[in-house]
């Protein structure tokens, strides 16, 4: 157990971070706290893990997003201290978006600032990121009336670096397969080459990462018990079933479906808006544009994936009802499989996100990257009735 990781808002990309390093990390153990109430998680997860973390000569490394206040940590915890201590951001609390009629909370953005003082490596997910919280330092630590210290970021821009998100692509061929071997056919038809193995021209292999903070592929198919989406098993596009019961239920659509087929080709197109349901996401710009194609009578479907937690904003609601009959998916999904089959049948990912320094969004750019343009008449009327709006 030589690498403590420990993570205070154990949810959605924070969870998925530490899952992945205690599955690729030898020799580490993992503390963590629930992801609700974040704003409290930053104020007092401290003490919790104080009591909680035992103590270990076998210690080495202590690993902890930014939630964590690990000033309190460690001074209530010398033990933890003499680690060597790496401080990951997600995102920073300088330029976090605040909701309207809301003052910073000084407090939250200044824990920050004290766990980079303590931390031996702060790595960031971002270039962007970095950089934006470092330039903010002394502008924020001028909302102290007093007293102010000096030349912080210049304290602690020597130890940042950025250290990109750590992703494991999914295999999406199972998505593509008959929409490649449809298109792979017909060019090879054409060129008089019908022989040659179809097999050769698709990229089925798993890719591989070319630095060290992308880990591999990881071959989805060969999970326990995962079934692979075989031409017949879903019944056509237009006949998918609303399964809408209720405030916050998921609504179910059939999925897998063959995206070369003319049928496919001609539906509406599919628009996914895949981030947690909280307003630095920005869901109101998103939803006031959809609803006013709703009113210009402009046909889509739409899937509204993500994680909800225990403030969702009003508009989800409005929305939902607003644009029931265009809905092919509404709520989390667990299943990751699930999940990357929504993105790969989407024709358009969206992010309103006022936030958003880096994440997994690149999830979205990977799950699209072989897909074709037959359908991009369509996506370009929808994209132009929006820009006039």
């Amino acid at each position: 157990m030589s690498v403590l990781l420990i993570e205070a808002f154990y949810g959605g990309s924070h969870k998925q971070l530490m899952d992945l390093l205690q599955e690729e990390i030898r020799n580490c153990v993992l503390f963590t706290l629930p992801a609700k109430k974040w704003h409290w998680r930053a104020r007092t997860a401290a003490p919790y893990f104080m009591q909680n973390v035992p103590a270990s000569a076998d210690y080495r490394i202590l690993f902890a997003s930014s939630v964590l206040n690990l000033t309190e940590l460690v001074a209530l915890r010398p033990d933890l201290g003499k680690l060597k201590k790496i401080l990951y951001f997600h995102e920073n609390q300088l330029t976090y978006p605040v909701q309207k009629c809301q003052e910073r909370d000084f407090q939250y953005g200044y824990n920050q600032i004290l766990s980079c003082l303590v931390a031996d490596i702060v790595a960031f997910n971002s270039a962007y990121n970095m950089e934006s919280f470092l330039t903010s330092i002394g502008k924020f630590m001028k909302l102290m009336p007093d007293h102010r210290p000096k030349h912080l970021e210049k304290l602690i821009r020597p130890k940042c670096q950025v250290l990109y998100f750590p992703i494991k692509f999914p295999d999406v061929s199972r998505f593509m397969l008959k929409n490649t071997l449809s298109h792979t056919k017909e060019g090879l038809d054409a060129k008089g080459i019908g022989g040659t193995s179809l097999l050769m021209e698709m990229p089925f292999q798993e890719q591989k990462c070319e630095t060290a903070n992308i880990i591999n592929i990881n071959n989805l198919d060969q999970r326990p018990g995962h079934q692979k989406v075989e031409s017949g098993d879903c019944c056509p596009w237009p006949e998918r079933q609303h399964l809408c019961q209720g405030e916050g239920s998921q609504c179910a659509t059939p999925l897998g479906h063959n995206v070369g087929s003319l049928q496919y080709q001609q539906r509406p197109l599919h628009i996914v808006w895949p981030h947690r349901w909280e307003h630095d996401k920005d869901p109101e710009s998103f939803f006031k544009v959809l609803m006013k194609l709703k009113k210009m009578e402009l046909n889509f479907h739409v899937s509204v994936l993500g994680e909800a937690f225990t403030d969702v904003p009003d508009i989800f609601s409005e929305a939902k009802k607003t644009l029931e009959s265009s809905v092919l998916h509404w709520g989390y999904l667990p299943s990751k499989d699930d999940y990357f089959q929504v993105l790969y049948m989407a024709d358009v990912v969206v992010s309103t996100a006022k936030h958003e320094f880096f994440g997994v969004a690149i999830r979205y750019i990977y799950s699209g990257r072989e897909k074709k343009r037959e359908r991009k008449r369509k996506r370009d009327q929808l994209i132009n009735a929006c820009a006039a709006l």
